[in-house]
């Protein structure tokens, strides 16, 4: 056992920084849905206000993890582990958060196909965080790996979905300027929250190879 993890094992456990990490992909997942929501024809307004107010609750989360921290001596990763991965959990609710406000400013009324792959891609990413961020509070270093390749191949997916819209978007005539900006705006935040995805899943992997 290492060294490190000898010294933990006898300190008091401080579990709860994983309850944070467990909420904030919970959150993150609920928002990438409640954005997707307008592909089935939710009014935009209201999937900016109540993905918000998602973003929101992920803030107060953040808070309360810096505070306990601050408290915390020992914790049960090392503390930048902690801070990493609650950081890039926050910028995919911040990035979604971002998509949702651009669909109203820019007066979109309907997703279009890449937009509608990339929020599926998104809720798919949010969806494997939320399952595989436990395997750390269990130890469980292999499924978590696991989890953090899938996330990976979601993500290339999805870069390459981003790719070939923004092609199609500067070498289509048909496609004016409005069109262009409007649509560019959107993918980029969307194509930035799952890349955050791929982050967290990097963090994840990182965490893995310290404790495996």
């Amino acid at each position: 056992m290492p060294f490190h993890a000898l010294i933990r094992w006898f300190l008091p456990k401080e579990d709860h920084f994983y309850d944070f990490l467990e909420r904030q992909a919970t959150v993150a997942r609920d928002a990438a849905r409640v954005l997707t929501s307008l592909t089935t024809g939710t009014d935009p307004i209201t999937v900016r206000d109540r993905v918000q107010d998602l973003e929101h609750q992920g803030d107060a989360i953040v808070h309360e993890m810096l505070e306990a921290l601050a408290r915390t001596f020992v914790t049960p990763i090392d503390r930048e582990d902690l801070q990493k991965l609650s950081k890039r959990l926050d910028d995919i609710l911040d990035y979604t958060n971002a998509a949702a406000r651009a669909i109203v400013l820019f007066g979109v009324e309907k997703p279009t196909e890449p937009m509608t792959l990339l929020m599926e891609k998104l809720v798919q990413c949010t969806e494997v965080l939320t399952t595989t961020l436990p395997h750390l509070r269990h130890h469980d270093y292999n499924a978590a790996t696991d989890g953090a390749k899938q996330v990976a191949k979601l993500e290339k997916d999805g870069d390459a979905v981003f790719r070939d819209a923004i092609s199609r978007l500067f070498h289509d005539p048909a496609i004016d300027a409005k069109d262009i900006l409007r649509e560019r705006e959107v993918l980029d935040d969307l194509e930035k929250a799952v890349n955050r995805c791929e982050q967290v899943a990097d963090a994840l992997t990182v965490i893995a190879v310290k404790h495996a």
